[in-house]
């Protein structure tokens, strides 16, 4: 009666992809930062840039990721209790 999600999980593949994707993009920006022809001043700015973006998206992420299983959290224990309900319930119980 219950209708539990199957929790999706990532494949090896889809994992090593993200971290060589990941990897490969934080490489090239710092290469790119390091090969910049300006002032030294200028090039440590940009590496704090980045990696400021880099912690704030990792943080916006978890945010997200967690609140979005509290939601399905929530939404079960609410499915319980209305399956609790529903099972206690007598349709020919005089009142």
């Amino acid at each position: 009666m219950s209708d539990t999600p199957v929790k999706q999980q990532s494949t090896a593949a889809f994992y090593g992809q993200a971290v060589a994707s990941f990897g490969i993009a934080i490489g090239a920006t710092a290469i790119g930062i390091y090969n910049l022809h300006t002032d030294a001043w200028v090039r440590g700015f940009l590496a704090i840039a980045v990696l400021y973006l880099v912690t704030s998206a990792f943080t916006l992420a978890k945010v997200i990721r967690d609140r979005q299983e509290a939601g399905q959290i929530v939404s079960r224990v609410d499915q319980a209790r209305l399956e609790k309900l529903l099972a206690d319930h007598d349709p020919f119980e005089k009142i």
